[in-house]
C-alpha cells in the first residue's frame, strides 16, 4: 500500500468525521431547543426515554453527543438518573443508524446531496433553514468521505502486510482491544463500525465473523466522550457518563460469552438475513444492541444504584445564599450548549432570591432599626452584585452561534432580566440606608404608617413571588393579566399612601424626617413592582421569540 492509498484513507475519515460533526452540530443549532424540550417532557419514565433516545440519536447520528447532553442535563438537574438510564439505552439503538446508512452504498449519491447543501446555504435568507442546510451538506461530506475510503480500501486487498494483519485477527479479545482502542482515539462509534463494514464489503477479512468481537470492542469505546464530558461535572453527571460504561461493559460480557458458545448459528442467522458482508456489519451492530437494551432494561435501576457505588459520596452544595460563589454555571461546571442557557437562568433564578431576600430583611430593618439585618442586607447586596457581574459576563461568552439558534435569539432578553432583579437589589440597600438615617435622626414612624408599608410590601411580596418564579416557567397570558393588575394595585396603593402621608404631616401626626423616609420607601415599593413586572415580561418576550 502506496503513500496515495494511505492519503486517500486519511483524507476519506477526515471528511467522514468532518461531515458527522457538521451534521450533528447543524441539527443541534437549529432544533436544539426543540430536542431540549422533547428531552425534558418525553423523558417522565425509562420506556418513554428509550424512544427519546433512539430518536434523538437517530437524527444527530451521535450517541456520543447524545450521551453527553444527558450528562449535561442530570448536571443542571433537568433529569434525575433513572430517566437518563433510559435515554442512555436508547442511544445505543439509535446510533446503529449510522451504519445501516452506510451498508446501502449511498455514496453514489454525495457529490448530489453535497451540491443541494451548500446551495441551499448559500441561498437561505432564514438561520433555520440555514442550519438545516448545513445537515444535509454534513451529510454529503460523510458520504462524500465514504466514497474516499472505499477506494482507497479497494487497494489495500494488494497488500499482503494488510491481508496478513487482518487475518491473523482471529482472537476475540484482541478483536475487542482494536475495535476499543481505535474507537477511543477517534470518538466515535459510529466511526469504527462503518470503517469495519468498508472493510469487510472489500472481503479484507479472512473470517467476517471477527468484526462481532470488533463491534463490541467499539461500544465499550464510546464511552469516552460522555466519560471526559463528565469530569467537570457534579457527581450525579458522572454517575450519568457511568451508567453508559457500564451498561456496555455488562452488554459486552455477556455478548462475548454468547458469541463464543454459540457463533456459528449467530453468524449463520446474520448472514440469512444479510445481502453481503457489509450489511452483515450493520445488521449485527443493530441486533447487537437491540439485544443488550432487552436483557438489561429490566435491570436498570440496578445499574444506576451500581453507580453509587463506583462514584460514592455528594457534592459540596452551593446554597442560594453562599457569598461569591456560582452554582450552575461557571469555570468549575459542566459547559454544553444545549444547556448553556437553562444554567444561566437557574443561576437568575437564585439571583433574584437573593434579591427577594434582601428586600424583607431591608424592610424589617426599616422598622426594627436591627443592626445585624442592617449589615446582613450590605454584605448580600455586594454578593448579588458578584452574581450580575458573573451572570452577564456569562451570557456575553456564551452568546456565539455555538447555541442553538433559539437560545442565540432569546439571550438578549436575559440581560434585562438580570438587570432588573439587580435593581431590586438596589431598591433593597437603598431601603436600608434609609433605616440607618432614621436611626441617625432618630425619626418614628406612626403605627398607621407600619401598617401602611406591611400592606404595600405584601403585594409587593405576591408580585415578585410570581414574576421570579417565571424565570423557569415562562408565564402565560393569564399570569401575566395578573401580574399586570397587581402592578395597578401597587401604583395605587403608593399614591394613596403618599396622599395619607401629606394629610398626617398636615395634623402633625409625624414627622418631617420620618414623613420623607416614608415617600422614599413606598416609591421605591412601586419601583420594585415595576421591576418584578419587566422581568416576568422579558421572559415572556424570550419565549416568544423562540
Amino acid at each position: 500500500m502506496g503513500v496515495k492509498e494511505l492519503m486517500s484513507l486519511a483524507g476519506g475519515l477526515g471528511l467522514f468525521l468532518l461531515g458527522m460533526t457538521i451534521m450533528s452540530e447543524g441539527i443541534e443549532k437549529a432544533a436544539g431547543a426543540k430536542l431540549r424540550g422533547i428531552l425534558e417532557k418525553f423523558t417522565t419514565n425509562r420506556f418513554s426515554g428509550l424512544l427519546v433516545g433512539v430518536f434523538f440519536t437517530g437524527i444527530v447520528q451521535s450517541s456520543s453527543a447524545c450521551t453527553a447532553l444527558v450528562v449535561s442535563f442530570v448536571n443542571s438537574g433537568l433529569m434525575n438518573l433513572y430517566q437518563a438510564a433510559g435515554v442512555i439505552f436508547g442511544a445505543n439503538i439509535g446510533t446503529t443508524i449510522t451504519s445501516q446508512l452506510v451498508s446501502f452504498n449511498l455514496s453514489a449519491y454525495a457529490p448530489v446531496i453535497l451540491l443541494a447543501g451548500v446551495v441551499a446555504s448559500m441561498v437561505a435568507k432564514n438561520q433555520t433553514v440555514e442550519k438545516f442546510s448545513d445537515v444535509v451538506t454534513g451529510f454529503g461530506v460523510l458520504f462524500l468521505g465514504i466514497s474516499t475510503m472505499s477506494s482507497g480500501m479497494s487497494s489495500l486487498k494488494e497488500s499482503q502486510m494488510v491481508v496478513d494483519t487482518l487475518a491473523s485477527l482471529k482472537n476475540p479479545m484482541l478483536a475487542v482491544f482494536v475495535g476499543l482502542i481505535i474507537t477511543t482515539v477517534v470518538q466515535s462509534s459510529s466511526v469504527t463500525v462503518s470503517l469495519t463494514l468498508l472493510m469487510a464489503q472489500q472481503g479484507l477479512f479472512t473470517d467476517v465473523n471477527i468484526c462481532l468481537f470488533i463491534i463490541l470492542g467499539c461500544n465499550i469505546g464510546a464511552c469516552t466522550t460522555a466519560l471526559l464530558a463528565s469530569l467537570a461535572g457534579k457527581k450525579d453527571a458522572k454517575r450519568a457518563a457511568m451508567i453508559h460504561l457500564l451498561f456496555n461493559v455488562i452488554g459486552t460480557i455477556l455478548m462475548f460469552v454468547l458469541f463464543l458458545v454459540a457463533m456459528d448459528p449467530i453468524a449463520s442467522a446474520l448472514h440469512g438475513i444479510s445481502s453481503d458482508d457489509g450489511r452483515f456489519v450493520a445488521n449485527a451492530h443493530t441486533i447487537i444492541k437491540i439485544a443488550q437494551v432487552i436483557v438489561l432494561m429490566p435491570f436498570s435501576n440496578l445499574i444506576v444504584k451500581l453507580t453509587y457505588l463506583v462514584v460514592p459520596g455528594k457534592d459540596q452544595k452551593v446554597g442560594y445564599r453562599d457569598t461569591f460563589q456560582l452554582k450552575y454555571i461557571g469555570d468549575k461546571v459542566l459547559f454544553n450548549p444545549s444547556t448553556a442557557v437553562v444554567d444561566g437562568m437557574k443561576e437568575l433564578e437564585r439571583m433574584a432570591a437573593l434579591a427577594n431576600d434582601n428586600l424583607n430583611r431591608a424592610m424589617n430593618a426599616l422598622i426594627t432599626l436591627d443592626e445585624e439585618d442592617i449589615k446582613e442586607v450590605h454584605e448580600m447586596e455586594k454578593n448579588i452584585d458578584f452574581l450580575n457581574h458573573s451572570i452577564t459576563s456569562y451570557f456575553i461568552k456564551i452568546n456565539t452561534s455555538t447555541l442553538p439558534i433559539e437560545d442565540l435569539q432569546g439571550i438578549g432578553s436575559l440581560f434585562h432580566v438580570a438587570n432588573d432583579i439587580e435593581r431590586i437589589g438596589d431598591h433593597a440597600e437603598n431601603i436600608v440606608g434609609m433605616a440607618e438615617r432614621r436611626k441617625e435622626e432618630g425619626a418614628a414612624f406612626s403605627p398607621q404608617a407600619q401598617l401602611e408599608l406591611t400592606e404595600m410590601l405584601e403585594i409587593v411580596n405576591q408580585m415578585l413571588t410570581t414574576s421570579l418564579n417565571s424565570i423557569l416557567k415562562t408565564p402565560d397570558a393569564a399570569t401575566m393579566k395578573t401580574l399586570s393588575e397587581m402592578e395597578n394595585r401597587v401604583d395605587a396603593k403608593e399614591q394613596q399612601l403618599q396622599k395619607n402621608h401629606i394629610e398626617r404631616l398636615t395634623l402633625q401626626e409625624c414627622t418631617p424626617e420620618a414623613g420623607m423616609i416614608f415617600s422614599d420607601v413606598v416609591s421605591a415599593l412601586e419601583r420594585v413592582a415595576d421591576h418584578a413586572l419587566n422581568i416576568a415580561s422579558y421572559i415572556r418576550k424570550r419565549e416568544d421569540i423562540v
